[in-house]
């Protein structure tokens, strides 16, 4: 599965979760597409109203799958917040599940509140 992994703060809105979604997306390899988004647990609600607009299924990942993820991106206040380079990316990374790896890394909307990552799992 391929899934779309979201980073936001608590002002972010769903112009700016779509935009960094887009700016992800058009790094994707010709033919591939998102099948379901995915963001931390607290996050979550955030995303549902992109996810319904889309007809994608939302996925919600704990703070313990997100800690200690290996991302490509490297920032200093997610290290110190959430325990990862990149909550996107983990996030991502998480959802796909087993075998997971990162197609696309991080992408910022342009007001910078909502970053978007794409990792791939083993299971279509």
């Amino acid at each position: 599965m391929i899934v779309a992994g979201f980073g936001c703060r608590t002002v972010t809105t769903s112009a700016a979760l779509h935009a960094a979604l887009e700016a992800a997306r058009r790094a994707l390899p010709g033919g591939m597409a998102v099948g379901a988004l995915a963001a931390p647990a607290d996050r979550c609600a955030q995303l549902v109203p992109l996810a319904h607009a889309l007809a994608l299924p939302l996925l919600s990942v704990g703070a313990a799958e997100v800690r200690g993820q290996t991302t490509k991106t490297i920032s200093s206040r997610c290290l110190a917040v959430r325990g990862c380079g990149s909550v996107a990316e983990a996030v991502a990374l998480a959802a796909a599940g087993a075998g997971g790896r990162l197609l696309v890394t991080r992408h910022m909307s342009p007001d910078r509140t909502a970053t978007c990552a794409i990792a791939q799992g083993e299971n279509p």
